[in-house]
């Protein structure tokens, strides 16, 4: 059978769609035919239930009028009763279509353009889905292309099947660019919108530099070297810790290159930002030293707990190590994920002579001794009262100048103190308000329970309505700075899973929950650690 022309023009016009907007031919052929049934229904009624049919392969179009099989004929113009169909198809169920041939149409101009806006329509919603899905796997990698224009500051980058958008706040300090200039960037997102598929790239995101030094370094694309964090003051300076899985292969050395030739290449992609490349160790006080470099230090203490670790440097080293308006210490508490606290010899000299003497003046009005015996205490290291009341007795009279009689007479007044504390708190709660039952609580003391009466808490009911958070306090980091936010018992050593069996046992007491809701929330949580680790 022979093609006609305009059977065969619209298959070039269906190849030529489909190669410049870089679509599957299908969709194209798909939206012609929507486009099709629309302008149809113009002419037998939008009512009517029309379906268009292109032949891929000659181009032929075919019309037809579908009718629903029912019972009950409501619409004639779309349904046809059994009876009537089974005179024509003896095997037509209720729920089955049959087709009437239409015969061809001639398109109006309304219904012409009402076609075009339709195939326009269904083309631009499949070149987004392509540009999504063709994008939405790249996020993490680096793209090159073109800029296309500036908006406020924005670039709008050409990729050259789709556009993309470096925002101001992405884009390194003091860096200009001009219509045509070349741009890489790190695509750090990509979504779906109303206005067609967002793809955001950045030139500011540590993993921009990560992925950079990828592409230099041979031994980290090969994943000999990995990358631990990247830190960065865009456009200023940057710090990033690497390892070696290979020991005979310096990891510090072989992202330098030879005379500096793999980092210059970094350093001139990232307008000049100076990098610190710094050994990582699985030992934070190790690595936080090193990422301190340039400055020397001369003594770190941890607080594991909290993530915080404070670091002592000789008095000339403290401007090297807090850098230009803190510069250095920032980045490295952002490379390494603790908070880092510096101080120079002299001031924990200092400080460690403040608290001697806190401790002495504790030791001295708690357990009714003088200056020198409350020194000597301070001096064999202990901090508290409660340490005294509670150690092995020898612990005290092994102490030089004290003798068990002694030490059996300090720990008794350390008792007595203590207990002293214990009635003064017992009172003060009652004072609150807070009822017995609360002390029955896991881990629960006097002093807690006078620091929750403060607080307003004076029932079973009122502790079961705190979350953890509040107890525990909470951390968030914000603009590379760890910020610490106190809670109610912040000052006690109550631990955040202490703090969840407090509140969970106080739950289970008040009836918001049953045992048999922790014996089911317990294997999830299992799960959710497994999955975690």
């Amino acid at each position: 059978m022979a093609v006609s022309a305009n059977r065969l023009e619209l298959l070039q016009i269906a190849d030529a769609v489909a190669r410049e907007k870089s679509i599957d031919r299908e969709i194209v052929i798909a939206a012609m035919a929507d486009a099709i049934q629309k302008a149809a229904r113009s002419r037998y009624g939008q009512e009517t239930n029309i379906r268009a049919d292109i032949n891929a392969k000659t181009g032929e179009i075919k019309l037809q009028r579908l009718l629903e099989v029912v019972e009950t004929v409501e619409d004639p113009v779309t349904q046809i009763g059994m009876d009537a169909a089974r005179d024509r198809n003896p095997d037509a169920q209720p729920g089955d279509f049959l087709a009437d041939q239409l015969p061809p149409m001639d398109f109006g101009r309304i219904a012409a353009q009402s076609a075009k806006q339709v195939i326009v329509q269904k083309v631009r919603e499949a070149e987004r889905d392509r540009q999504y899905d063709e994008y939405k796997d790249r996020v993490g990698e680096i793209i090159n292309g073109s800029v296309k224009r500036v908006e406020y500051g924005n670039v709008i980058v050409d990729l050259g099947r789709g556009e993309a958008i470096v925002r101001r706040d992405e884009l390194i300090p003091r860096e200009t660019f001009r219509y045509g200039d070349r741009v890489r960037a790190y695509v750090y997102d990509v979504r779906r919108e109303q206005r067609g598929p967002q793809i955001f790239l950045s030139r500011t995101h540590p993993q921009f530099m990560a992925k950079l030094f990828t592409m230099e370094v041979p031994e980290i694309y090969d994943g000999i070297i990995e990358i631990k964090s990247v830190a960065r003051d865009p456009g200023s300076r940057a710090k990033i810790a690497v390892i070696s899985r290979d020991s005979s292969i310096d990891p510090v050395g072989a992202c330098v290159g030879m005379r500096g030739s793999r980092v210059q290449a970094v350093v001139g992609e990232l307008q000049g930002e100076k990098i610190d490349i710094i050994p990582w160790s699985p030992e934070p006080a190790s690595f936080i030293v090193n990422a301190l470099q340039p400055a020397e230090v001369a003594k770190v203490v941890l607080d594991e707990d909290a993530e915080r670790i404070e670091v002592v440097v000789p008095d000339d080293q403290l401007s090297l190590a807090i850098g230009r308006r803190g510069q250095n210490v920032r980045l490295a508490s952002q490379l390494t994920g603790w908070d880092i606290d510096i101080l120079t010899e002299q001031e924990e000299s200092e400080r460690r002579q403040k608290e001697f003497v806190e401790r002495s003046n504790l030791f001295m009005e708690a357990l009714d001794v003088d200056e020198m015996v409350g020194q000597v205490l301070a001096s064999e290291g202990f901090a508290s009262v409660e340490e005294i009341a509670y150690v092995d007795s020898d612990d005290i009279s092994s102490i030089d100048g004290f003798d068990e009689e002694t030490a059996t007479e300090i720990q008794q007044r350390a008792q007595e103190y203590l207990g002293r504390i214990e009635e003064e708190r017992d009172a003060r709660r009652k004072e609150l308000g807070v009822a017995d039952e609360l002390r029955d609580l896991p881990g629960m003391t006097n002093a807690i329970l006078v620091a929750v009466g403060e607080d307003g808490v004076k029932t079973i009911e009122d502790f079961a309505g705190y979350a953890v958070d509040e107890l525990t306090g909470w951390r968030e980091r914000k603009d590379g700075e760890t910020i610490n936010y106190p809670g109610i018992l912040s000052s006690f050593e109550v631990s955040r899973a202490d703090a969840e069996q407090m509140v969970l046992a106080a739950r289970l007491k008040a009836g918001w929950i049953t045992e048999e809701d922790l014996a089911a929330a317990e294997p999830e949580a299992e799960a959710d650690e497994e999955v975690a680790g």
